[in-house]
């Protein structure tokens, strides 16, 4: 796996409570894109004491980022900062489909099916390519067989070939011939997903009922209550391949968690980048 990798694993998707990094990540993923993916070092400061971290914690995951391969230091005009590199806005653009979107596969999609065979002289690669499946919602049905929906099949094609992996991987469309709603919960941990998405709601119902009584509009409360959001979200739709609801159990949990964050970015979104922008300009 490489140091990227490594980091998109755990700055993306990783459970647990919110990282500085991660949180930096959103920060640039939300407003640097807008400003040439750069921000600079007393930007990411001042957002991130907003979000209440310490400056020392901030430089310090800053340079973990930056090890990682995620950021750049670049000077604009005399002044210090960090740049997104180009792999990492090529995975915050794969994210914004993920992240933003609510597809949801319906039965007809059928079933998105990769076999692989990867050398031994090539380990590194199988490692690579297991954790590039995990990331995009497949399920394991034996070893070197992933499954997935069939609407993952244009994503998965793309983002296997631009990072170098097709050619060690068949894809296959089709229908499962069986009672499939037996096997979702053998080939995918849908216990886990579950309990995620149930602390998710544990963590932003009392959001909504605080922006409910109006006590959570301003700037301010707005752009921490939205940066913490978006961090605690995109962790889910990596893990969530987006089954056929028929396919799911009666209590799934997710169609109420992604239901909650598109209310809440709604109500969010707008005064929380007016208070960033404010930041980045001072």
């Amino acid at each position: 796996m490489t140091a990227v990798e490594e980091a998109t694993g755990s700055v993306l998707g990783a459970p647990g409570a919110l990282q500085p990094r991660q949180l930096i990540v959103s920060l640039y993923g939300l407003y640097a894109r807008e400003h040439g993916s750069w921000l600079s070092v007393a930007a990411v400061v001042r957002l991130m004491v907003a979000l209440g971290v310490e400056e020392p914690a901030v430089r310090s995951s800053i340079s973990r980022l930056k090890r990682r391969g995620l950021l750049d230091a670049r000077r604009v005009d005399g002044v210090a900062g960090y740049a997104l590199t180009e792999v990492a806005q090529e995975i915050l653009a794969d994210g914004d489909a993920r992240i933003f979107g609510r597809r949801r596969a319906e039965t007809s999609d059928g079933w998105l099916l990769v076999v692989f065979s990867v050398p031994e002289s090539e380990r590194d690669k199988r490692h690579q390519l297991r954790s590039q499946l995990t990331r995009l919602g497949f399920g394991t049905v034996a070893p070197g067989v992933w499954v997935a929906p069939g609407h993952l099949a244009d994503e998965a094609a793309e983002v296997l070939d631009r990072r170098g992996l097709a050619g060690y991987v068949e894809l296959f469309r089709g229908a499962h011939l069986g009672a499939v709603r037996d096997q979702v919960a053998r080939w995918w941990d849908l216990d886990q997903l579950h309990a995620r998405y149930a602390e998710f709601l544990d963590r932003q119902e009392p959001v909504r009922a605080r922006v409910d009584a109006g006590n959570g509009l301003g700037p301010a409360e707005a752009f921490a209550d939205y940066v913490r959001l978006l961090t605690d979200w995109r962790r889910l739709p990596y893990a969530d391949p987006g089954l056929p609801l028929d396919l799911l159990p009666a209590d799934w949990n997710g169609a109420r968690a992604a239901d909650l964050f598109v209310e809440l970015r709604a109500r969010l979104d707008g005064p929380a980048h007016e208070h960033a922008r404010r930041l980045i300009d001072d």
